[in-house]
Order: C-alpha cells, then sequence, then structure tokens
C-alpha cells in the first residue's frame, strides 16, 4: 500500500500546477445586417492565462470562425448532345456557410494532423461528411469544388500567421465578413497549442441577426411566402409601369 501511495504522490507532483487558459476578448459579440450592410471586421484579441513558468514547447494559436452549417448538393454537369446535362450528384451534410481560420505561424507546424482531425479545425474537416450516389467514384472532389468556390467569393478563409503573439502570453488577430453573411450563430473557437497539440481550448458565440427591413422582409418571406410573393409581384409590376410612364415621359418632351 505504501508503494502505491508513493506512485500516486510521485505521479501528482509531475503534473504542472495549473494549464495554460485561453482568456478572450472581442471588439464586437452582435452584428446586425440592415439594407446598408456591405461586410464587416471582427477584432478577436486575448491573453494566455498561465500560473507556472512558461513551457519551452513552441506555442502556436489558431482561430476558427463558423457560421451556420447547411446542406448543399454538389451537382456536375457535361456537354453531351449539344446541351449541359447533371451527370453526377453528391449531397453535403453539413457545410458552413461561412469559415475563417487564422494561424500565429506556418499550419504544419501550429497544428498537427491528429488534433485537426480530433477538432475539425482545418476547412475541409470542418464539411462533415459527404453521401454520394453509387455512380459516383471521386466524391471528394465535389467537397473541393464547394471549398475553391466559397473561398473566391471570400466565404472561406485561411489565414496563415496572421495571429500576432507577444511574449507567448497577449495575441490578436482580425477576420472579414462578408457582406453575404448568413443570420445565425457564429462559433469562434480559440486553440491554444503546444508542439502541435492543443493543451486549451476556448468558445463563443457571435450573434448575427438581420435587422429593421431586412428582418422584416425575411421573417414574411418565412412566416408568409404568398403574402412575400405578392407583394414581390406587385413592387415589379410597379417599378416596370413606372420606367415605362417615366420614357413616355421623355419620349414627348
Amino acid at each position: 500500500m505504501r508503494r502505491v501511495i508513493a506512485v500516486l504522490l510521485l505521479a501528482l507532483s509531475a503534473l504542472p500546477l495549473s494549464a495554460e487558459e485561453v482568456v478572450l476578448g472581442l471588439s464586437r459579440n452582435s452584428i446586425s445586417i440592415d439594407t446598408t450592410f456591405d461586410g464587416s471586421e471582427i477584432l478577436l484579441f486575448g491573453a494566455i492565462k498561465r500560473e507556472v513558468a512558461i513551457p519551452a514547447d513552441a506555442l502556436g494559436v489558431v482561430v476558427a470562425i463558423a457560421g451556420p452549417s447547411q446542406t448543399l448538393d454538389v451537382r456536375r454537369k457535361e456537354r453531351r448532345f449539344g446541351i449541359w446535362v447533371n451527370v453526377d450528384a453528391v449531397e453535403v451534410d453539413a457545410a458552413p456557410s461561412f469559415y475563417a481560420v487564422a494561424t500565429s505561424g506556418p499550419w504544419s507546424q501550429v497544428l498537427s494532423q491528429v488534433e485537426d482531425l480530433r477538432h475539425k479545425i482545418s476547412i475541409p474537416r470542418a464539411i462533415r461528411s459527404v453521401g454520394a450516389s453509387g455512380g459516383v467514384t471521386n466524391a471528394q472532389s465535389f467537397v473541393d469544388a464547394v471549398i475553391r468556390i466559397r473561398e473566391r467569393s471570400g466565404a472561406y478563409q485561411v489565414h496563415e500567421g496572421a495571429v500576432e503573439l507577444s511574449e507567448q502570453t497577449l495575441f490578436q488577430t482580425s477576420i472579414d465578413l462578408p457582406a453575404n453573411l448568413t443570420e445565425g450563430d457564429y462559433v469562434t473557437r480559440i486553440f491554444l497549442t503546444r508542439d502541435g497539440t492543443v493543451v486549451s481550448k476556448y468558445e463563443t458565440i457571435i450573434d448575427v441577426r438581420k435587422v429593421g427591413l431586412e428582418r422584416w422582409l425575411f421573417a414574411l418571406s418565412r412566416e408568409n411566402a404568398i403574402l412575400y410573393g405578392l407583394m414581390s409581384l406587385a413592387i415589379a409590376i410597379g417599378a416596370g409601369w413606372g420606367a415605362s410612364a417615366f420614357f413616355r415621359m421623355l419620349r414627348q418632351g
């Protein structure tokens, strides 16, 4: 018994007195989308709280912001008999509408593949799963196409080395949010790593909501689709009639 107790005491004495923890701040934790919204920038800043000496292992910080997930039907077209037709289709079960990752250094040094797989941090890992028909031989190419398209539009972003790290204690970075944001909760995760291994994680939410006229139109389209359609039709007819009357006045003048 004494030997067992001695072994346990020795093991406990080898543990750090306190694990490193992330303390995070945001320039804003909510975003309002109205008719004048043309994008926004989020400034993330934080500190690493510790009660022991700074470890010798290489320190890394990874920031990931994910918008609401969506189900996507991705189709591939081919030209046959002079027309373009759908030949293959893959269903992406859940893809973030927006996803941005920023790191304090090169990706391969900051995060190992095992930790990426465990926490699903990189963009390909954030897209959870894919369902493909029996005739599709390379479903991953459809996911790659989604990533390429959204990277070009700014919906998916990767910023290696964009997190500024000072004295292994303070860090900050900024993320640009595009104008076509999807309404919902944007999950913001901060990972603290040592030699590519996650040692601490912090999570918070950025609330993105439509307000004013945008909010009213969005709610109307969801709650009363018939009235929304009739109103849209009336506006289109009125705009067409107004434009026609305007040009008639110009010709007569």
